[in-house]
């Protein structure tokens, strides 16, 4: 029986572990995590952050996830999108998903990567329902 998620893994290109560092570290706020020996001689990097594990391994004949993505909770996205523009991040908003703020970013490699906020930490009644528009 599944009990949970342990981590994403997302691919990356040779070489591209100081850019992702700068996002997932820098700009996201999350935690490196040391690879054990053996897997640290392959390349990429580990992130951690409460309740979520990302890796990125190092892939040849690397190409982005465009459609398949992490969808990483936050709890003050507007906040996250001013810092992320600060840092040269465009952010795409989307309101298609009912009860949360939410839009897409792209990693240094040109991983998708959806930010989403629930409106219920929000709201003082936990309604929750419907997007409350933002800028990026």
């Amino acid at each position: 029986m599944i009990t949970g998620l342990h981590h994403v893994q997302l691919a990356a290109p040779p070489g591209s572990e100081p850019r992702l560092r700068g996002f997932y570290s820098g700009a996201l706020g999350l935690d490196e995590v040391p690879k054990p020996a053996d897997l640290a001689r392959r390349g990429g990097v580990w992130f951690r952050g409460p309740g979520v594990e990302l890796h990125l391994g190092i892939e040849e004949d690397f190409r982005p996830a465009r459609k398949a993505h992490p969808g990483l909770l936050v709890d003050d996205l507007p906040g996250l999108v001013a810092r992320l523009g600060e840092a040269g991040v465009d952010a795409r908003p989307d309101d298609l998903l009912p009860g949360f703020l939410r839009c897409y970013v792209d990693d240094p490699v040109g991983n998708r990567i959806e930010l989403l906020e629930p409106l219920e930490s929000r709201e003082p009644n936990g309604s929750g329902s419907g997007n409350v528009p933002y800028t990026s």
